[in-house]
């Protein structure tokens, strides 16, 4: 079995240390798992290479910088050229990320006749609308259109991105878009024991404004219980939240951007794993499916999670972590100095969490469901 795995998006380096990253690679692994030869097919190569995939033959056609419709247009140019290498290559499966103006799925399906599974992770035409700019949108949602017409199966990390999905495709296609939430490498990622004395608290995560990390500074400033404070990630955010953490006196350790293959390291000997996605306007933008929550949980480590999106349907509150309102410093604090103050809760959570990462959550059961009924 010969997979292309495609991964056109210039702001996802295949090698990085981004979540992004972490999922494009974990199912590369899962696709070797069972065998296949893999060729990545991308924009972005990165320059992270983990020793375990440093043998993946990387095929790299780079987008110029720049913005607006040259952009958009070397997106599509891009797209071209590598489903023409592709079709050159040779392929019995092709795997794509979505991504704007990509319609190499469906290009290398077509030509190949070969079964093809599109990923969308994000509402993509709506975020590039509002966050940064989208020139030919109605272009942008023609090749979305084509993409899943093409795919054997789109498969979408929530229910909220799927429903975008089917909003924009005919109603013909909708029995091909399913939901498969993200995963965890629960052999990479495993349990240690608590580092003895104070407990640590430890969030892990790109410092930008919908992680909540504010949020979680303000808690530790407030709490009761002695626990210390670990933020493993960096981001545009990074330089305000250590502002917060010295005007407000709160003592935080700020370890920096690391690579994925260095979690493991950054998890062992914490006590307890916080996500503190903040209030959002509108709940349709909680369409995320977190994989810091699977990484803690593989880890056994409780989680303290606000009750947002697809938290509530991955923690069950009280038997895996605690679920809070979002954006509350004072109740987030009360759920971490619980916690930190309970070793025989924290031991019991633990081994829940483990068990529900590793029964239900590994990539490898990820790539099942998602070629469930289209291959062996």
């Amino acid at each position: 079995m010969r997979v292309a795995y495609l991964c056109l998006d210039p702001g996802v380096p295949v090698f990085g240390s981004k979540g992004a990253s972490v999922h494009v690679q974990e199912i590369i692994r899962s696709w070797r798992a069972r065998g296949a030869d893999v060729t990545i097919y991308c924009t972005r190569p990165g320059s992270d290479i983990p020793a375990d995939l440093a043998d993946v033959p990387v095929v790299v056609q780079p987008i110029p910088q720049g913005n607006g419709v040259e952009r958009e247009r070397a997106q599509a140019a891009a797209a071209t050229a590598l489903a023409d290498r592709v079709i050159a290559d040779g392929a019995t499966v092709v795997y794509e990320r979505y991504s704007l103006f990509s319609d190499a799925l469906a290009r290398v399906t077509s030509a190949l006749n070969i079964p093809g599974f599109l990923e969308v992770n994000a509402p993509l035409i709506d975020e590039q609308r509002i966050h940064r700019s989208l020139v030919n949108e109605d272009v942008a949602l023609e090749v979305l259109q084509r993409q899943v017409a093409a795919a054997a199966r789109t498969v979408c990390v929530s229910e909220p991105v799927a429903g975008w999905v089917k909003d924009r495709v005919s109603v013909e296609h909708h029995s091909t878009v399913a939901v498969v939430a993200n995963g965890v490498n629960v052999n990479r990622i495993q349990p240690t024991p608590e580092t003895v004395g104070t407990p640590v608290v430890v969030f892990v995560g790109t410092l930008k404004p919908w992680h909540g990390v504010e949020t979680l500074i303000q808690a530790k400033a407030v709490a009761s219980t002695d626990w210390a404070l670990r933020i493993v990630g960096a981001g545009p955010e990074g330089e305000r939240l250590r502002e917060l953490a010295a005007s407000t006196g709160t003592a935080v350790e700020f370890t920096g951007a690391i690579t994925p293959e260095l979690i493991p390291a950054a998890l062992a000997g914490c006590a307890v794993a916080t996500a503190p996605y903040p209030a959002m306007k509108d709940a349709n933008d909680q369409y995320f499916s977190p994989l810091k929550i699977y990484e803690y949980c593989a880890a056994g480590l409780p989680v303290v999670a606000s009750r947002v999106g697809q938290v509530p349907a991955i923690i069950d509150d009280g038997v895996t972590g605690l679920l809070v309102d979002p954006s509350n410093p004072a109740a987030l604090a009360a759920a971490l100095d619980d916690l930190a103050g309970a070793p025989l809760a924290r031991a019991a959570m633990s081994d829940a969490a483990r068990t529900m990462a590793t029964a239900h959550h590994s990539w490898d059961s990820v790539l099942d469901r998602i070629t469930e009924g289209i291959m062996a």
